[in-house]
């Protein structure tokens, strides 16, 4: 017998977390946070399986949605082996360990307000901390290089591919016998565009019994990346040039290293003028230090730089701010300025404080690079709110705000459907990770395209494979 059963991202973009059961053998693909528009509290529920009996889990890239409840599946009883690409495992400890520092601080905040009104006991502790971060490593690790094939088991083989997503994201296949005969499943992952800036573009294969594919962007084509990188240097040196500050809410990984990248590229063609350049973001600092620790994994003039001793992310005009301290001194430089800060969108981080300084201001530019999720401070800027609540203070949005979708991480519609078009006689395709009206978008897309009835996964409901 094998199964799949989606325990999150069914039907919604986050909380990735699809249990495998072959035989006997049971394998977690993800196990990330649930986020955006309340969803929070999921994250506090209990597994609806018995952690204590998976076998293996499979962590396909290092974004929260799909490793962020990981602390808490080992604090709550899984023994088993974890597998992953090298760089992943690595950035995995910096992102756990960011948000457990997080959660900790949201936890601190809670409590000391309902110490005031006398109401401490409905504060429930945080989801994880440092220290259940610190046992993720200490657990049993397989890391792989991309098509290094892994055996699980007597009959079962799993082997990652490129996912052009982020560094070190995967998709993963997995080999097995069933009923003698040998079969494959292929869990996408989050992929990527084809048409990547810092990265290798995804890899294609052929072969697959059933395809679990993402549907984040199911339902649009992207802009084109050269265009968006043209009105992203439009939108920065119009700004500067009329004494504003671009406020950019990004993304640690990926996002962060491609505007660095893009930002290099303008202050060594002279496109840049003068200003200066913070990059707000610890998180962020860290991840950067680790993409150029993996120049084989990035795309082929990113790694020339890298290669030959040059910093593909830092020019002169790049100030790294560690502290807090730092970080508000930046409020005290009033025109001319870029600033780097997370979350991506909005909903934490020092860019809070970054956007109720300056997001009044006409002069200013806010330029959003990735997606954001319903709920979020970051979508109700760009769905156009006049007002916007930050630290208890309604802030008025006078600045000029700019959505570039081209520089997303994930596929767009057509790159969708160019990767499933690569493999032949695909007959069982089930859709993940996506919001059910994109997915619904999507579905009718592929019947239309390439005549496959694709079937949309629902929150724990069993699929037999």
């Amino acid at each position: 017998m094998v199964s799949v059963t989606s325990y999150g991202a069914a039907q919604t973009v986050t909380g990735s977390c699809h249990l495998l059961k072959i035989g006997s053998i049971k394998i977690l693909v993800d196990c990330g946070m649930f986020q955006g528009d309340g969803q929070s509290l999921r994250n506090y529920e209990d597994f609806e399986f018995d952690v204590s009996n998976i076998d293996f889990l499979i962590v396909t890239h290092a974004h929260l949605d799909h490793i962020g409840r990981v602390p808490k599946l080992i604090k709550d009883g899984f023994k088993g082996k974890i597998i992953s690409t090298k760089p992943t495992k690595d950035i995995m400890n910096i992102m756990l360990m960011d948000s457990a520092k997080i959660l900790k601080e949201e936890y601190k905040t809670l409590r000391r307000k309902a110490k005031r009104i006398g109401d401490e006991q409905r504060i429930r502790e945080p989801l994880y901390t440092e220290e259940h971060v610190k046992d993720v490593f200490l657990r049993s690790w397989k890391t792989l290089e991309y098509f290094e094939k892994y055996k699980l088991h007597q009959n079962i083989e799993i082997t990652f591919g490129n996912a052009g997503h982020i560094m070190g994201s995967s998709f993963v296949m997995i080999d097995y016998k069933n009923d003698k005969a040998k079969k494959r499943l292929v869990f996408s992952g989050d992929i990527g565009s084809k048409h990547r800036l810092i990265l290798d573009p995804l890899d294609n294969i052929e072969e697959t019994d059933a395809l679990f594919i993402e549907t984040t962007y199911g339902d649009r084509a992207h802009r084109n990346i050269k265009d968006s990188i043209e009105e992203f240097k439009h939108t920065v040196v119009s700004t500067l040039k009329r004494d504003g500050n671009v406020l950019i809410p990004s993304f640690a990984l990926e996002r962060t290293q491609e505007i660095l990248w893009i930002l290099h590229k303008m202050f060594e063609e002279n496109e840049l003028p003068k200003c200066r350049v913070f990059l707000d973001s610890p998180l962020a600092t860290k991840a950067t230090k680790l993409y150029k620790k993996y120049p084989i994994n990035l795309s082929d003039e990113v790694e020339y730089d890298a290669l030959n001793d040059e910093n593909p992310f830092s020019f002169a005009s790049l100030e790294i701010t560690s502290t807090k301290e730092e970080s508000r001194l930046i409020n005290k430089v009033k025109r001319r300025t870029i600033i780097i800060a997370g979350s991506g969108m909005c909903n934490g981080g020092r860019i809070m404080h970054h956007l109720k300084h300056r997001l009044w201001n006409k002069l200013n530019s806010v330029i959003f690079v990735g997606y954001q999720v319903p709920g979020t401070l970051g979508r109700s800027i760009i769905d156009g709110d006049e007002y916007v609540k930050i630290y208890g203070e309604d802030i008025v949005v006078k600045a000029d705000i700019k959505t570039i979708n081209g520089f997303s991480a994930h596929a767009d519609q057509e790159d969708l459907i160019n990767w499933i078009s690569n493999f032949k006689k695909l007959k069982n395709l089930y859709l993940i990770h996506g919001e059910s009206d994109k997915m619904k978008i999507f579905s009718e897309v592929v019947k239309n395209k390439l005549d496959i009835k694709p079937k949309i996964m629902e929150y724990g409901i069993r699929v037999d494979l």
